[in-house]
């Protein structure tokens, strides 16, 4: 380990997100310079870090950053596109990146897996907020929940921590995605974990994201923050669009009543094969991805202004599967192709982000107040 300390930064920039304030994502440079001295003479040597300073806190049914209530709006992500197929691709991300912003989305979640470093670097530099997350996807048997398993998932929260952590994007750690977490030794194995995470890093909450029911979770009382997915008239109800109003609003009271604490609707959507249109919407068409969509946000519309403080639509673009007969070619949940070109609910979305930032954004007509930032960083 390396020396740590706190450095204290008087009337400090803060870094906010993208469409929080009129100057986002503003970043310091640390410049770390160590010198040795040598038989010729002294050798010296730099390295310079870009560092954003900023807090977030989760209250019962707010998550803040800097102090004020942020709402997360965006999307989940896949690093995959038709030619490069899985990785990083420099130009791609700099497409996705200009999307978002076109989107008016102002997060995402590293869906199942830590992305490449330059994203995260993007991220800080665009304002994009970033629920990280671990590759604990597949954690679904008896013995996915061993001790040599949970000994491997606690290395990996080490490496994941130490990766990340002087991000100031990173606003949220996720341990895992969709586990069985109903399943008895689930109750030891998160809350074993979900408490490594913390003492890791005690600035940042940490969560999993849950698709298993509220009163049988085992591994949710140990999260800050209640990430659920749901897929209502599409693998449950399938085509029966007038069920999800009910249907959802009543999984998320049950969430909030037993469990007090802020939730995100961290997946919801529908498969969509660009060019097929229906009247009435039907399955797979442009159209059902839409109506969908409506449904959910006129529930969500109503939740935020109690306890739900985000929703990130599952998925920012088409990717590739394994061949299956419920898959066209590739997972079509996508709100544009894997190629990037939007289909009908790219502008829905967008409509709709837009008008979220509008609501939240916080005008400042003068620098911040005079106070003293805390940057939680470990050198």
């Amino acid at each position: 380990m390396g020396g740590q300390g706190q450095l204290q930064v008087p009337s400090a920039h803060l870094w906010w997100p993208y469409l929080m304030h009129e100057h986002p994502a503003y970043l310091y440079s640390l410049e770390v310079k160590l010198t040795a001295e040598t038989a010729s003479g002294p050798v010296s040597d730099f390295y310079t870090l870009p560092v954003g300073i900023r807090t977030v806190a989760v209250t019962e049914s707010q998550f803040l950053i800097n102090g004020k209530p942020f709402y997360f709006h965006g999307v989940n992500k896949h690093e995959d596109a038709d030619i490069r197929g899985k990785g990083f691709d420099w130009p791609l991300m700099m497409k996705d990146f200009n999307l978002l912003r076109w989107l008016g989305a102002n997060a995402f979640r590293t869906s199942h897996y830590p992305y490449a470093e330059e994203v995260m670097q993007l991220c800080d530099r665009y304002g994009i907020v970033v629920i990280d997350e671990s590759p604990g996807v597949g954690i679904v048997l008896n013995q996915s929940y061993s001790s040599s398993s949970l000994q491997h998932h606690l290395e990996v929260m080490d490496e994941l921590v130490r990766r990340d952590k002087n991000h100031p994007a990173v606003v949220m750690w996720s341990v895992a995605n969709e586990p069985t977490s109903f399943l008895k030794p689930a109750g030891y194995y998160f809350k074993t974990l979900i408490a490594h995470t913390k003492a890791l890093d005690p600035s940042r909450p940490v969560t999993f994201v849950t698709n298993t029911n509220y009163d049988v979770d085992r591994a949710a009382p140990y999260v800050d923050v209640i990430c659920v997915n749901s897929y209502y008239s599409w693998y449950h109800d399938p085509g029966h669009l007038e069920v999800i109003q009910l249907q959802l609003a009543t999984e998320l009271e049950n969430w909030y009543g037993k469990y007090q604490k802020p939730i995100i609707q961290s997946e919801y959507g529908a498969d969509a094969i660009v060019g097929l249109h229906h009247d009435p919407p039907l399955m797979f068409s442009e159209e059902y991805q839409k109506s969908l969509l409506e449904q959910y946000h006129v529930v969500l519309d109503q939740k935020r202004k109690e306890y739900v403080v985000g929703e990130l639509i599952w998925n920012f673009a088409d990717f590739m599967t394994d061949q299956l007969p419920v898959r066209v070619m590739g997972n079509k949940k996508g709100i544009f192709t894997r190629q990037r070109q939007p289909k009908g609910a790219a502008f829905l979305l967008r409509q709709r982000y837009w008008k979220l930032a509008n609501e939240t954004r916080y005008h400042w007509s003068a620098p911040e107040s005079q106070c003293v930032g805390k940057s939680p960083l470990t050198l």
